[in-house]
């Protein structure tokens, strides 16, 4: 029977809802069971940029990352979606040097800096943004990385038959447990392949990498290692006045949460051996902080304190171009 999705995020102008945002939660433990969820557990949508810590699990594993000396903010780097602040861009200048390889290599297309302040230097300095700007420039890095250390092409890395890309597929079905060929594929918004699967499976994914739970010591490590870095580094994995960046701090990197385009979030609780994903079915980033940080508070994974260092995220402030309230972002939803 098919469930439909619930009422999660509303957006008010004076006396009226003007837009409602509908969405599908799943929170699921290390055996894959799930044990709370709200609209369709089983809601298939692709993880884009969530399964970017999953992703780095080969570069990892298959010791390219020690074999080129990546620190832990490059490893972190190689799970962003970052800004495009001048660290970002050091770093994955760093990553590609290490490797033997400038930027010319990076196959992920241009856009300016996501961080206004970046964006803005580049234009002063009357310089047009490169693929290295684009958000997911760590990533791609980390893909040229793995490719330069297995001796595979460098020149056509997006391509879904590319060993590279068959690699980071086999491993993002083996934490979701789902086969390869049940994952359906589609094309980035960076150009790779990314991954459609039920918010179950990738919230099972999620639990199973913040347990370091593997089908393999070398995935396992893997696993901690990138956790460490991430924990460590929480400015790398999104940057200034980005959610992602926000709840790894402040709950001290006890969740790690990445989100994806179009209103997908998924979060580890490695303590507790769980995972959780949310979709905003609309697509609506707008909609999806309010939502995340809602759920998490509701769930008790964040405690007041933590709370406050999302606040901002939670409940928003709709103005107009006068800088008058009219209106507010808030979620409207509750777990059973």
């Amino acid at each position: 029977m098919e469930v439909n999705s619930v009422e999660l995020v509303h957006r008010t102008r004076g006396p009226l809802v003007e837009c409602i945002h509908r969405g599908h939660i799943a929170v699921v433990d290390s055996e894959g069971s799930v044990i709370r969820s709200i609209g369709d557990p089983q809601y298939i949508t692709f993880a884009r940029s969530a399964a970017k810590p999953l992703q780095a699990n080969p570069v990892i594993a298959s010791g390219a990352a020690e074999r080129f000396g990546f620190t832990e903010s490059e490893i972190a780097l190689v799970c962003s979606s970052h800004n495009g602040e001048p660290h970002h861009i050091e770093g994955v200048r760093s990553i590609l040097a290490k490797i033997g390889l400038d930027e010319s290599y990076l196959q992920c297309g241009e856009h300016a800096p996501l961080h206004p302040p970046s964006a803005k230097s580049l234009r002063n300095e009357g310089k047009k943004p490169g693929a290295i700007h684009n958000t997911c420039s760590g990533k791609h890095s980390g893909m040229l990385a793995l490719a330069r250390h297995i001796g595979a092409s460098l020149d056509d890395y997006k391509r879904p038959e590319h060993p590279v890309q068959r690699m980071m597929r086999e491993t993002v079905s083996s934490f979701a447990g789902l086969r390869p060929e049940a994952i359906l594929l589609g094309t980035d918004g960076c150009g790779v392949p990314v991954f459609g699967m039920p918010i179950a499976s990738l919230a099972a994914a999620y639990a199973r990498f913040g347990a370091a739970i593997a089908d393999s010591n070398e995935r396992a490590q893997a696993c901690r290692t990138i956790r460490s870095a991430i924990q460590a580094h929480p400015e790398m994995i999104a940057g200034e006045d980005r959610f992602d960046t926000a709840l790894i701090r402040g709950t001290q990197g006890k969740l790690i949460g990445k989100m994806g385009a179009d209103g997908v979030f998924a979060v580890a609780y490695p303590k507790l051996r769980l995972g959780f994903c949310l979709k905003i079915e609309d697509g609506s980033l707008t909609a999806l902080y309010p939502a995340v940080a809602e759920a998490l508070k509701q769930l008790g994974w964040v405690n007041e304190q933590e709370f406050q260092s999302i606040a901002e995220f939670h409940t928003v402030t709709i103005r107009n171009w006068g800088k008058d309230k009219v209106g507010v972002t808030k979620p409207v939803f509750r777990f059973d």
